[in-house]
C-alpha cells in the first residue's frame, strides 16, 4: 500500500503515479510557476542512514544532468513536514517502456531511435563520471514530446566511489526475483538487464557494464521480453544469471530485424567486457549504420561537450590542444561504417579524426562533429605504386675525373634514341593515368552538389558505402518585429525546393508543439515587447527533416 502524500508548500497533491520498495511517485500541481510535476518520496520505513544518503546522491546526480533532453530533469529538493526526504521532478506524461511493452510491439525504426538517444544520456552521465547501473525499461519514461527520459539514478555511483557490496549470486539462492536486494548494505539488481560482472562477490562494474544494460535495452523491444528469457521454460533469478554468464543470448524471432542490428546487440551483450563497445557512443554509431543501411534518418547523438575544441585550429598546432569551449551539447552526425580489412578496420576507426562545424551552424550552442574521410577511403583514392613519377639519378659525369661508380651501382650504358622514343610514350602513358586519377577525384569531390543517389532500403552504392537523401536545410530570408512588438514575421527559402515540401517550425521557450506549414513564411503573435523571439525551422521532404534553423528577432 502506498504512503500518504506529504503537506508540501506551494504544491497540491492530484494523485498517485507509482509506489516501488523505497520510495513512492505523487502527480502534484506546483503553484508557481504553474506546472505538473512527479514528486519522489522517500518510504518512512526504509529511511536510514544509508537509504537517506542514497537519496540525496540521487538527487545530486540527477541535478547535474538534468540538462539533458533524454534524463529527466529534477527541479527541487527537500525535507517534508513527516521528515521523508523528497525529490520534486519533471512529470512525464507518457508510459515507461516496460508499459509500452505489454500494450504494443516496437518497430525497429522506433527501437533504433530511442536507443541512440538513451545511449546519449548514457554518454552524457559516463562524461559526467557517473555510472546507471539500472538501465531497463521500466526506468525510461516518455516525456509530453514523446522522447525517452532516463531516470531513476537511485544506485548510480560515481565511477571512483564504487559501492562496497552488491548483491551476489550465493545471496540469491532464496525467493528469485527480476529485482534483488539483500540486506541495507546490498544496492538493487535487476537481474534481466544486468551484465555477468555484477555477480561476483566483489563486482567492479565501469562504463561498458551500463553498455550491456543499454544493449539488452534495445533487445527488449524488439523481443517483447528479456534477452536472456526462453519462453516455456523457467526463467527464475538463478536461471536467469546463468545464462547471462554463458551469453546464451535468445534468438529474436522477427523478420524485420536486419542482421547488423542483431549483431549490434549481441556485441554490447558480449560476456567478456574487452569484446563490447568501449563507449556509449560507439554503440550509438552502431545504430545509426543500421538506421543508414534500413534508409532512415540517422538519429542524432546529443552528448556533453567536455572535451570538443573550436572547429578553427590553432596556430603552429593541432585542434587537440585548444581549449574547451562553454557549450553544454555537441551533436554527433551519423557516419556509415567503412569495410577495410578486418585486420585494419579497428586500426583505422582509432586514427580517424574528428573536425567540427563552426558553432554558428547551430540550434542552442549545439556543435555537430562531422567525422572525416577514413583511413580507407583514403587509401582508395590514392595514387597507384606504379603510375607515380620519380626522377633518375644523374648521369655521371663523362670526364676522366669522375668518381669511379660504387661496386653494387648499376652500370650505365650509351642512349640509345629508341630508348629515349620509349621513355617518353611510357611518361606520356603515365601523365595520362595521373589525369585520370585527378579527374575522378575531382569528380568525388564535387559529387555533394549533385542530387544524391537513394537507395533502396537496406542496400549500398556502388561503391559499397550508403547513399541516403539529405534535405537541405532552411535559409532565412527575414525576420521582421512589428512596430508594436506584440507579433514578428520570419520568411525563409529552400535551395532546390520541391513540390510536396513541408515545414515545421516551434517557438522557443514554449511548451508548444512543432506546427507544420507548406508556405515558407510564418507571423508568430502574442509576443511581449522588448523580449526576443526565435523559432526552429526544418524542411520535410518524403519523410525525411532537415538539419534545424534557428531564426531570432529581438
Amino acid at each position: 500500500m502506498a504512503s500518504q502524500p506529504p503537506e508540501l508548500d506551494g504544491f497540491h497533491f492530484i494523485r498517485l503515479l507509482g509506489s516501488g520498495g523505497f520510495s513512492d511517485v505523487f502527480l502534484y500541481e506546483q503553484e508557481l510557476p504553474k506546472r505538473s510535476v512527479a514528486v519522489k518520496v522517500l518510504l518512512t520505513d526504509g529511511v536510514d542512514e544509508a537509504a537517506r544518503a542514497r537519496f540525496v546522491a540521487e538527487a545530486n546526480v540527477m541535478a547535474r544532468l538534468s540538462a539533458h533532453p533524454y534524463i529527466v530533469t529534477i527541479f527541487h529538493a527537500g525535507v517534508a513536514g513527516d521528515d521523508r526526504p523528497y525529490l520534486v521532478m519533471e512529470y512525464c506524461s507518457g508510459p515507461s517502456l516496460a508499459d509500452r511493452l505489454k500494450r504494443e510491439r516496437i518497430g525497429v525504426e522506433d527501437a533504433l531511435r530511442t536507443g541512440v538517444r538513451l545511449s546519449s544520456a548514457v554518454a552524457t552521465a559516463h562524461a559526467a563520471g557517473i555510472l546507471h547501473r539500472d538501465i531497463k525499461p521500466a526506468n525510461v519514461l516518455t516525456n509530453a514530446l514523446g522522447w525517452p527520459a532516463l531516470t531513476d539514478f537511485g544506485i548510480a555511483s560515481a565511477l571512483e566511489e564504487l559501492p562496497v557490496h552488491t548483491t551476489t549470486l550465493s545471496e540469491l539462492r532464496r525467493e528469485p526475483s527480476d529485482t534483488a536486494t539483500s540486506g541495507s548494505r546490498s544496492v538493487g539488481l535487476s537481474v534481466p538487464w544486468s551484465p555477468p560482472e555484477m555477480f561476483s562477490d566483489d563486482p567492479d562494474p565501469d562504463v561498458r557494464s551500463d553498455i550491456f544494460s543499454l544493449a539488452a535495452t534495445v533487445h527488449t523491444l524488439l523481443a517483447g521480453r528479456t534477452p536472456f528469457e526462453v519462453p516455456g521454460r523457467s526463467n527464475g533469478t538463478l536461471d536467469l544469471m546463468g545464462r547471462i554468464e554463458r551469453g546464451m543470448i535468445t534468438p529474436l524471432d522477427r523478420t524485420d530485424v536486419p542482421a547488423s542490428l542483431t549483431a549490434s546487440l549481441r556485441r554490447g551483450m558480449a560476456t567478456r567486457r574487452e569484446d563490447r563497445y568501449q563507449s556509449a557512443v560507439d554503440f550509438a554509431r552502431a545504430l545509426q549504420r543500421v538506421e543508414l543501411e534500413l534508409g532512415l534518418a540517422p538519429t542524432s547523438i546529443d552528448v556533453p561537450n567536455l572535451s570538443v575544441g573550436d572547429a578553427r585550429p590553432a596556430p603552429g598546432g593541432s585542434g587537440d590542444e585548444q581549449e574547451t569551449r562553454a557549450r553544454a551539447v555537441a551533436t554527433i552526425r551519423a557516419q556509415p561504417e567503412e569495410r577495410p580489412a578486418a585486420p585494419v578496420r579497428e586500426a583505422a576507426e582509432a586514427a580517424e579524426p574528428v573536425a567540427q562545424e563552426p558553432a554558428a551552424t547551430r540550434v542552442r550552442g549545439v556543435v555537430p562533429v562531422v567525422p572525416q574521410p577514413s583511413v580507407a577511403a583514403a587509401r582508395e583514392t590514392a595514387v597507384p605504386e606504379h603510375t607515380v613519377l620519380r626522377s633518375r639519378p644523374p648521369a655521371p659525369a663523362d670526364d676522366d675525373t669522375a668518381a669511379p661508380p660504387a661496386e653494387d651501382a648499376p652500370v650505365t650504358t650509351p642512349r640509345d634514341p629508341r630508348r629515349r622514343l620509349l621513355t617518353w610514350i611510357g611518361v606520356g602513358a603515365a601523365a595520362v593515368v595521373l589525369l585520370g586519377v585527378a579527374a575522378t577525384i575531382l569528380a568525388n569531390v564535387l559529387a555533394p552538389t549533385a542530387a544524391p543517389r537513394t537507395p533502396a532500403a537496406g542496400t549500398g552504392g556502388d561503391d559499397g558505402g550508403i547513399a541516403v537523401t539529405v534535405v537541405p536545410p532552411p535559409v532565412l530570408v527575414s525576420a521582421v518585429r512589428a512596430p508594436d512588438g506584440a507579433s514578428a514575421t520570419f520568411a525563409w527559402k529552400t535551395e532546390h525546393p520541391e513540390k510536396g515540401d513541408q515545414y515545421t517550425w516551434v517557438q522557443e521557450g514554449t511548451t508548444n508543439g512543432p506546427s507544420v506549414t507548406t508556405d515558407p513564411k510564418v507571423t508568430v503573435t502574442g509576443l511581449t515587447p522588448g523580449v526576443p523571439v526565435c523559432i526552429d525551422i526544418a524542411t520535410v521532404r518524403a519523410g525525411r527533416t532537415s538539419e534545424q534553423l534557428k531564426a531570432c528577432t529581438s
